[in-house]
């Protein structure tokens, strides 16, 4: 990179924290441009580049001068409405001139008139409402007093809380307030609200103070969402060490799980679980302003708020969070310190944030987007690590439910019917009733009956069926229930929330149940879900691990949850999505799943609102799928559409990919279905690692198409003698399949090649046997010497014969052109197995002086249609190699960066008496 290129006009227009290489410059430069002109834009900058301050500095300047220049135009209008009549443009000073309506010169004006005052009115109350949060924030940055008045006043409100609290414990001894109709102490938390009406009201936050406040416009943002909760963090570690970090308003957004601090809640532990519960005491916050206002009512049981929930400390918070950059972790902290909910307080800050940092789920599903207060229109969204966008729109708008999760949920819900019915109002027991009858139908779709237990149910007929989500509803004989309703009644009546409750107070083996006749159906409750406990047991599974079980227990104490899901999805339109019936043995085992077809129908309305959306990521080769089945089909115009892919920053001979066609004994190398298996292919791919673990050093990852070819390789190689050979130079490591286990091997392999390095021998490094589409294919770095190699063994296409992808193929080619002579469904199986390819590769390099080389085992890859899919700056790198001597030879010369780039910096490289061994020819 030319130094001298950095210090001219680019280098002033993007403030960067160093001189940014050319390619950065480059990709900040398109990515301003598509700001600026409102462009949809699917951008690549490989790993290693510096794509996420190159994301945070573009798009802040750009956010930057789009403010500068709306303050010129705003006091341009305002200068224009203090002119008075001189602020008529020339047509309306015009005289005699009429509109084509006909309508007089006089009236023309008087409307624009109006229409521009009406214009300078609101953004005079515009800027005074700026002037007014500026002021605030900056008094709380300049005055460090005013944080120990606020932690000073919530002492003494604590300690009056606490006081009142004994007082009313005092005063209701003995007054017998515990109880309604015979019911336990607290048992009425479980009982159901009066379902009022179907029609939808105006929601009730319970944060009603200061509405003022909470309508606060929502000034011009960038939303700039990632797949995790580590990458968001590291992404606001980024812009706080940015030239934008002191003066740039960030809030971060995350779940109830991230995000809460009320202990009781946290301890629910399922995500799920602490919706819920907060949802619930939210409304109890409301219900309980209610009751206090009918005094001469007969007072009910005293439900639980969340003692966080203060709108004055929340607003403080709030202030806190846009004075200075904090992540998540930060954010929480404070939320401890001030007593206020970061979870509710991060969302004050929306309106007011120039950069709001969230996840994918809450920015992609709509109605945790409206739950949020997020509001699109004329926003700017940035979706980072977007490789996988497709996939995870797909998921996030799927559902599965288990013949056991059904029968379950039915059980428990029939018992809280029977032990609640005195209590419940008519329309509650209506949608109760519905719901059971759902159960009902569901669980014999898959072949079984509800009253019996799904564990020892067997399935007549197995298989996996297709259906439309019409006939499904249909032929399961619930298309005249309206879903919408049923839908909108568990989300506002908190249902699963209660049968839990229901569940943990009656449902254990440890809960002391009563043994009268009221409660003989609730032991019953304890006797099914113990059968199903038994059913399971008899099936002779391993026992789960503490996590694996607690998930266990939640999945049986809380299905109607799971089926919550189930149900929304049942409420997409019917050419978007299918039910796939899956009758498996039995019904406990057998399992509905709602699969949706068309992912662009929920990304239609994130592209139609925004101003620009930006789809980035460090491998999004091949983009077809994104352009074609994503943007296209939610509606956005071609001409809309831009993309960007730059190269990487290491030097060209610090990469040395190779197609390599045939092995050491001359076997062509084609590892298809029907000939991977084959002894002699096993065996030449043992010969190929092999020769490479003599001359590579470091650590060399293997990456196979599935867990079970990894494994049938694995034990081929170990009777035939290879793995002996390969352990004598590289210790080996196998991919876990259990993500707990993934850390473990990672960090041994680490260990191993550390220690070879130091020591030197005949042990050369490490040798990591991986897996396409495993924990190792993503996310993992494989840097320096931890992955001086790379070999990708044949292609790993998907499984064509998998039901849900042959409806996903049968429904691309009737809906989406042919393209260069292919089929949809064609290119969509060769463009999934790219982008896994192109996602394991990536592992090695991963900064500028990294240097590895890549080895694809097939002579497929040499194919146009499939070559071209991989990233540009592999691309232009690949060498094919019809022969095994050849390519040998290649890879003994990739040692030669390793001098270069590490022996100039370091004379004591660890490689180099490894070079002297091996030397070059």
């Amino acid at each position: 990179m030319e130094s001298g290129a950095a210090a001219g006009p680019v280098a002033g227009r993007f403030p960067f924290p160093y001189t940014p290489y050319r390619i950065q410059e480059q990709f900040m430069e398109a990515l301003y441009g598509a700001l600026e002109a409102g462009r949809v834009g699917i951008f690549e900058s490989p790993t290693g580049t510096g794509k996420s301050l190159s994301l945070i500095c573009g798009a802040l300047a750009w956010l930057r001068d789009w403010e500068e220049k709306r303050r010129q135009e705003e006091a341009r209008l305002l200068a224009l409405g203090a002119g008075g009549q001189d602020a008529l443009s020339p047509q309306q000073a015009r005289p005699g001139s009429a509109d084509t309506a006909g309508q007089p010169d006089w009236v023309t004006a008087f409307v624009q008139k109006k229409e521009e005052q009406d214009m300078v009115d609101r953004l005079k109350e515009e800027q005074i409402r700026r002037k007014k949060r500026e002021d605030r924030l900056e008094k709380i940055r300049q005055n460090v007093q005013l944080k120990y008045a606020a932690k000073r006043k919530r002492c003494e409100e604590d300690e009056a809380k606490r006081l009142l609290q004994l007082s009313k414990e005092a005063l209701s001894q003995g007054a017998g307030e515990g109880a309604l109709d015979q019911l336990d102490h607290n048992e009425e938390e479980l009982i159901l609200a009066e379902y009022e009406s179907d029609d939808e009201k105006k929601v009730v936050s319970g944060l009603e103070e200061d509405d003022d406040d909470l309508e606060e416009e929502h000034v011009t943002k960038i939303y700039y969402c990632s797949r995790t909760h580590s990458q968001l963090s590291q992404f606001v570690r980024e812009v706080q060490k940015s030239p934008f970090g002191k003066d740039t308003r960030l809030v971060s957004l995350g779940s109830r799980q991230n995000l809460c601090v009320n202990e009781e809640v946290r301890r629910l532990g399922a995500l799920q679980l602490i919706n819920d519960r907060c949802m619930e005491m939210q409304k109890n916050k409301h219900e309980k302003k209610s009751n206090e206002e009918n005094e001469g009512k007969k007072r009910r049981v005293s439900r639980t708020v969340c003692p966080f929930n203060s709108f004055e400390q929340m607003q403080f918070l709030r202030d806190e969070v846009l004075v200075e950059v904090k992540d998540i972790e930060q954010l929480v902290s404070l939320g401890r310190e001030t007593k206020a909910c970061p979870y509710y307080g991060s969302r004050f800050a929306i309106p007011a944030a120039q950069l709001v940092v969230l996840p994918y789920q809450m920015l992609l599903h709509e109605p945790t987007r409206n739950a949020a207060g997020i509001k699109l229109k004329d926003q700017v969204v940035i979706i980072d690590e977007a490789h996988n966008l497709i996939d995870t729109i797909t998921c996030i708008h799927s559902a599965e439910v288990s013949g056991s999760q059904l029968c379950c949920a039915h059980s428990q819900l029939l018992q809280y019917m029977e032990r609640y019915r005195k209590h419940l109002k008519a329309k509650n027991l209506m949608y109760i009733k519905q719901i059971l009858y759902l159960l009902e139908q569901f669980v014999a779709m898959l072949g079984g009956n509800v009253n019996q237990n799904p564990g020892s149910q067997t399935v007549s007929q197995t298989g996996t069926v297709l259906k439309s989500i019409n006939d499904f509803l249909f032929q399961s004989q619930i298309d005249n229930i309206n879903l919408f309703k049923v839908q909108r009644y568990c989300e506002k009546s908190l249902i699963s929330r209660k049968l839990f409750g229901f569940v943990e107070r009656y449902g254990g083996p440890s809960s002391a149940v009563k043994t009268n006749k009221e409660n003989q159906k609730v032991a019953g409750l304890q006797d099914f879900l113990l059968t199903l406990q038994q059913g399971s047991d008899k099936e002779g599974t391993p026992q789960s691990p503490p996590m694996e079980a607690e998930q266990d227990q939640l999945r049986t104490a809380s299905p109607l949850m799971q089926i919550e899901g189930f149900l929304s999805a049942l409420t997409n339109a019917n050419q978007d999505g299918r039910v796939i019936l899956n009758r498996q043995g039995t019904v406990g085992q057998s399992s509905l799943k709602f699969l949706l077809l068309n992912p662009a129908v929920h990304f239609a309305k994130v592209v139609e609102e925004c101003r620009a959306v930006i789809i980035a990521g460090g491998t999004m080769q091949p983009v077809a799928d994104f352009r074609e089945q994503l943007l296209c089909c939610a509606g956005v115009d071609p001409a809309r559409i831009v993309e960007f892919s730059c190269g990487h920053v290491i030097p060209p001979e610090n990469i040395l990919p190779i197609i390599l066609c045939s092995g050491p004994s001359n076997q062509q190398l084609e590892f298809t279905y029907q000939t991977r298996d084959l002894p002699q292919m096993m065996d030449e791919t043992g010969r190929i690692l092999c020769n490479l673990c003599n001359v590579i050093p470091g650590g060399v990852v293997c990456f196979f198409p599935s867990y079970e070819y990894e494994k049938q390789v694995y034990g081929h190689w170990e009777k035939s003698g290879l793995l002996s050979r390969l352990a004598a130079r590289k210790k080996i490591f196998q991919e876990p399949k259990k993500a707990n286990q993934v850390e473990q091997v990672l960090v041994e392999y680490a260990k191993c090649i550390k220690r070879c390095s130091q020591t030197g021998g005949q042990m050369t490094g490490a040798l990591l046997l991986s897996v396409v589409g495993g924990k190792m294919s993503e996310g993992i770095n494989f840097s320096d010497d931890l992955g001086r190699c790379v070999i990708m063994v044949g292609m790993p296409y998907p499984n064509i014969r998998s039901p849900e992808l042959q409806e996903k193929m049968t429904w691309l080619d009737k809906t989406m052109p042919r393209a260069g002579g292919q089929t949809p469904s064609r290119v969509l199986i060769e463009n999934l197995c790219m982008k896994a390819v192109n996602q394991s590769i990536g592992r090695a390099i991963r900064h500028q002086k990294d240097f590895a080389s890549i080895l694809l085992l097939d002579h497929r890859y040499t194919r146009p249609a499939i070559f071209n899919k991989l990233p540009q700056w592999i691309r232009e790198r690949t060498q094919v190699k019809p022969a095994f001597g050849s390519a040998f030879a290649e890879l003994r010369k990739v040692r030669t960066p390793c001098i270069l780039s590490c022996y100039q910096h370091c004379p004591h490289c660890p490689h180099l008496d490894l070079f002297r061994a091996f030397p070059s020819e």
